[in-house]
């Protein structure tokens, strides 16, 4: 039986098919329900803090005003539904955030955010791409010293490794992409801010880039169409099944993918 295909590609999406496409298929196409995990809500908490700071004038944008920006976030958080399954308490509550203000601290290592022109803060995008339109949320869009266009995506997780670093800035060439369509200008630079070392990473988008990126993209959505029409979205086993919600429909570990379907009237009711 042929699914509906999706209404739109994100960075995340893209990456999520090319990983495993079966889980591709639990999360966006049968929409089940994922338990939120404790990196993902503390990368939310500090997000929300940094967005905060750039909402500042310049001046304004300094370490106190970042924590109380943090703290802010965290007020936010106990009324999150996200953040309240998680259970935290104890030991674990402590460490959860002091993690995240570690994370605040080492932005300033980074850049002085005082010397930051945003124009652009959490800046949601939508561009049409042959067949399909792709969406994003830009964590920032600066203007350099000359004018140029600086796309800016905070990362609190670990810094990739040397092959792993080209399929993250896949996700960053995709709002490069976007800027160019929907804003006419192609930005000058990406740049991952890695807040857990603190690392930045640094591309310059070029015509070349974005030629790829369109190709890739085409070829990810056509590869979904066809997994769709044939209702055939195969498992990729590897080092991330540890850490998939869905692992226990997986028929990799014994799990039964039709089984999962009966779940969805509730995931999406």
């Amino acid at each position: 039986m042929a699914l509906a295909v999706p209404a739109t590609l994100s960075p995340s999406k893209v990456t999520s098919f090319k990983d495993c496409a079966l889980a591709f298929r639990f999360s966006v196409i049968d929409r089940l329900p994922e338990p939120p995990s404790p990196a993902a809500v503390k990368g939310t908490l500090v997000h929300r803090a940094l967005e905060q700071l750039h909402c500042l004038e310049p001046a304004g944008r300094t370490l106190p005003a970042a924590l109380a920006a943090l703290e802010a976030a965290r007020a936010e958080a106990l009324a999150d539904p996200e953040y309240l399954a998680l259970a935290l308490g104890g030991d674990a509550e402590v460490a959860f955030h002091g993690d995240a203000e570690q994370l605040v601290r080492r932005y300033f290592e980074l850049e002085d955010p005082t010397t930051v022109r945003s124009i652009g803060i959490e800046l949601r995008l939508e561009a049409q791409l042959g067949g399909v339109r792709l969406r994003g949320i830009i964590d920032r869009l600066d203007l350099d010293a000359d004018g140029e266009l600086v796309v800016t995506d905070y990362k609190t997780g670990r810094v990739p490794g040397i092959r792993d670093e080209q399929g993250r800035f896949g996700g960053v060439q995709f709002y490069a992409y976007l800027c160019e369509a929907v804003l006419g200008r192609r930005p000058a630079r990406v740049q991952l801010l890695y807040l857990s070392e603190p690392v930045s990473i640094v591309a310059t988008p070029s015509e070349q880039s974005l030629r790829g990126l369109r190709a890739r993209v085409g070829a990810v959505w056509q590869a979904v169409e066809r997994a769709c029409a044939h209702d055939d979205f195969r498992p990729h086993p590897g080092p991330l099944c540890d850490w998939c919600a869905f692992r226990a429909h997986c028929p990799v570990f014994g799990g039964d993918p039709a089984g999962a379907r009966a779940l969805v009237p509730a995931a999406v009711g």
